[in-house]
């Protein structure tokens, strides 16, 4: 289930092209069958083996997964469907598996819109019910999928997300320059990247970095920087503190130019109120760029020992860990060390393999009604 395929740019949207991509590259003996909403996508993956796709036209997102996506199914003889973001159809008449990318809403309320929310208290359980394998993309989501939405640990597998191999490729000088004039960025520089909504703790972030960047010299830069939802106010911090000149908005940036935007920032800031698996943590230590972030959830869980922890609610606790991690040069030594070491356990094709682990033992199980699939590589027709 592909409907978000072209959504906003962000974690979720670079996590189902990196997964799909690396599925691909595994050349099983599967058929992939690629549901998308939007037909200028169609072609995507065209000359690819065994991959079919197929665009469905639906009046609303709910109609595209409530009615669209189960009559594909029967037409196209799916065995296993697979949606990288959330929802599945309630009444699919095939085995069913979502990946969960996080439940801040049951953990933040606050930092939804009330349709999110009422969707969440709603719909989601009830993809949780109905779901034969959730996949949760850290150990911290995993607990939350159990907790909040009551689903056994048998069905709920973590499964980590990958960092890019041009995030750890070496920056020629040359290159380096070459993005440095292409968005004027300065000798020295702090980065954010990502989206701007209330998990994110903009506001908390701005207000630490005024403390700490301008008397050095040193601007923000923002990579991304969208008001997602609930933010337009914190777009606005900069200009309220008074060093709106000291922070830089280049909008979103691609992968290989991002990853120079990383090699030459002193630090990457992203003190979270909540992640499950912020990328850009793993994105960052994978580049060699020094890490500061939350102690707590998804951050802690992946940088814990590779970068400087923070309480992301006080001011003063991030102020001091850029603080750190600008100046004390022997940390800031042991920090791209570690990072580089620990980024490495986060590859898109461990992250494939293991999806495609769940979703074969989930193709595995005998729908009721119809015979057992022979368990071998090939069991499942198909995969979308």
């Amino acid at each position: 289930m592909l409907r978000h395929y072209d959504q906003h740019g962000g974690g979720v949207k670079v996590y189902t092209s990196r997964l799909m991509r690396a599925l691909l590259d595994l050349r099983t003996e599967h058929e992939f069958v690629l549901l998308y909403r939007n037909p200028a996508l169609l072609g995507t993956y065209a000359g690819e083996r065994g991959v079919e796709e197929v665009a469905l036209a639906a009046r609303s997102v709910l109609g595209w997964d409530q009615l669209a996506v189960p009559e594909a199914v029967q037409r196209h003889g799916i065995d296993v469907l697979f949606n990288p973001k959330y929802s599945i159809p309630l009444r699919a008449r095939c085995r069913t598996v979502w990946v969960c990318h996080g439940l801040d809403w049951y953990v933040m309320p606050w930092g939804s819109k009330l349709v999110d929310r009422l969707s969440h208290r709603f719909l989601v359980p009830r993809y949780a019910r109905k779901a034969d394998a959730i996949v949760a993309v850290s150990e911290v989501t995993r607990r939350h999928v159990m907790e909040y939405l009551a689903v056994p640990p048998d069905r709920v597998a973590t499964v980590y997300s990958g960092v890019d191999d041009v995030f750890r490729r070496p920056l020629s000088s040359s290159r380096r320059d070459e993005i440095r004039k292409k968005y004027s960025l300065p000798e020295r520089f702090l980065l954010y990247a990502g989206a701007i909504y209330p998990p994110k703790n903009f506001t908390r972030l701005v207000q630490a970095y005024a403390r700490v960047g301008p008397e050095r010299g040193i601007p923000l830069v923002v990579a991304g920087g969208e008001n997602r939802f609930l933010s337009e106010g914190e777009l606005r911090q900069p200009e309220a503190l008074g060093i709106a000149e000291w922070v830089r908005w280049p909008g979103w940036i691609e992968q290989e130019e991002l990853a120079g935007f990383y090699a030459m920032a002193e630090a990457l800031l992203l003190p979270s109120i909540f992640e499950s698996c912020g990328l850009p943590v793993l994105e960052a230590m994978a580049a060699g760029c020094p890490v500061v972030t939350s102690d707590r959830y998804g951050t802690k869980e992946l940088a814990e020992g590779a970068a400087v922890l923070v309480e992301p609610e006080s001011v003063e606790s991030i102020a001091d860990g850029i603080r750190r991690a600008l100046e004390d040069t022997a940390l800031r030594a042991e920090l791209i060390a570690a990072g580089r070491v620990r980024s490495q356990d986060f590859t898109w094709r461990r992250c494939a393999l293991e999806t495609l682990g769940v979703l074969e033992r989930v193709g595995s199980t005998p729908q009721p009604g119809r015979a057992a699939p022979v368990h071998s590589a090939s069991a499942a027709r198909s995969l979308s």
